[in-house]
């Protein structure tokens, strides 16, 4: 295992932090903006955020990066500075943690679908290593691929993370199926967990798709099938919209009341994911 997961692992359950894109649109994020981009044009907001994740009691922080890979940066007209945004984006919360957080890089999906022919195997193979070399050189300590449906994608992401030589979290998303166990692709939690196990994963889990009571029954189900970590961070129940904005209803303390059930089933890192804030974590 590797030695800063096997650190933290000792030390389970690890609170990390909760969403950063609900936290920036409370700073004024409008909607169509790409957030990744506040990391050159407001790095005080999103210094604001890292910093009271920190306060809060997160023991790791994400980085503002979820959708800084060149792919998803284009519709910004922002991939010539994917590089740029995402050794800022680790510089800015390794400045917010001080020592008293570890920093794990966030990559998320690239919002192109493979077998459409959207892109290719080669082409995200090189925009997710030149968004970890950018979470590298930023200071990173460990990488994040979250919030994954298609399994090629992750494994692709996964290994692209892994030639930095830091330890990586593979995370999928699950918000579909009858039962919610399965990602938009179909894969479910056994198909994620031997594939990540092969590729190479340090820790894995899933974020973000649904409120925390329905991640119960998807933990326990990783447990069951690997002896690796767990990584849960779910969101604040399931959006609904007011006055064009989403609104999420789970309050922290009916969303805390999930977590000891959680780490029960086998959870080592516990979080928040969208509609989550610094009160959640506390």
């Amino acid at each position: 295992m590797n030695p800063l997961i096997n650190k933290l692992v000792q030390e389970a359950p690890v609170v990390t932090d909760g969403a950063w894109g609900t936290q920036l649109q409370n700073r004024g994020l409008k909607p169509g903006e790409c957030p990744d981009a506040w990391n050159l044009q407001y790095p005080d907001h999103v210094l604001q955020v890292a910093r009271a994740y920190i306060e809060a009691g997160s023991r790791i922080i994400l980085t503002n990066t979820f959708r800084a890979n060149r792919l998803a940066l284009q519709g910004y007209g922002l991939a010539a500075k994917a590089m740029e945004i995402n050794l800022r984006g680790a510089e800015i919360s390794r400045e917010a943690a001080s020592g008293k957080a570890w920093i794990f890089g966030s990559i998320g999906p690239s919002g192109k679908i493979l077998m459409t022919g959207d892109t290719t195997e080669d082409e995200l193979r090189e925009v997710f290593q030149e968004q970890a070399e950018g979470l590298l050189q930023g200071g990173a300590d460990a990488i994040v691929t979250e919030t994954m449906s298609d399994l090629t994608e992750a494994v692709i992401a996964l290994e692209a993370a892994r030639h930095t030589g830091l330890p990586v979290v593979a995370s999928m998303v699950y918000d579909s199926g009858k039962e919610k166990d399965r990602t938009m692709m179909g894969i479910t939690p056994e198909q994620a967990a031997e594939a990540f196990a092969e590729a190479g994963a340090d820790v894995i889990g899933a974020n973000c798709g649904q409120g925390i009571a329905g991640f119960l029954p998807i933990c326990q189900r990783f447990h069951q099938s690997t002896e690796l970590p767990i990584w849960i961070k779910a969101n604040a129940g399931m959006p609904v919209l007011e006055d064009g904005r989403a609104v999420y209803q789970t309050d922290p303390d009916a969303f805390a009341q999930h977590v000891p059930s959680l780490v029960e089933a086998g959870a080592t890192f516990v979080g928040g994911c969208c509609g989550t804030g610094p009160e959640y974590i506390r």
